[in-house]
């Protein structure tokens, strides 16, 4: 894959998994219109190789799907702020941003476990009273890391008499 389809690649990722099907996305559009975005922002400069891929690596670390999720929505709204600060008359970024917010919309607890990872990142450890509440809490999150709920339901067996 070559870095200029990296914006499409991270796109059609974001698309698949929020649920768009074939049927609802026009990718040739999308391309069209992505690649007038490129031209907007002079993407094509020298600079835009330096370092590789920015966001396309992030995702490598995120394996399961719902966890893509997470990141997939943090990655839409980013996204969508880079967006705000372009020309909205543009019929392109209008029909970007327009796929971008129909995918925010259909995973907004994305958004939230995202805050909510952001927010435990600015907590002062150094704080005495958050050292405090941390140590109250700290058996429970234990507790759910030893002993995580299982996602399936384990099936009774009856218990098989011996004919012995």
């Amino acid at each position: 894959m070559t870095y200029q389809t990296y914006n499409l690649f991270v796109l059609s990722v974001i698309m698949i998994y929020y649920g768009h099907t074939a049927s609802s996305l026009n990718l040739v559009q999308l391309q069209d219109d992505i690649d007038k975005l490129k031209a907007d922002f002079n993407s094509s400069h020298s600079d835009v190789a330096d370092g590789g891929p920015i966001i396309v690596e992030k995702l490598k670390n995120w394996t399961e799907r719902n966890e893509k999720r997470i990141i997939l929505s943090q990655i839409v709204s980013m996204y969508l702020e880079m967006l705000e600060n372009t020309d909205k008359s543009k019929p392109h970024i209008k029909h970007i941003s327009e796929e971008l917010y129909t995918l925010k919309n259909n995973l907004p607890d994305g958004v939230k476990k995202v805050k909510d990872i952001m927010d435990l990142a600015k907590l002062q450890m150094n704080d005495l009273r958050i050292q405090r509440k941390a140590a109250n809490e700290l058996f429970s999150i234990l507790q759910k890391l030893v002993d995580p709920p299982s996602s399936k339901r384990k099936r009774s067996h009856p218990q098989r008499r011996c004919n012995c």
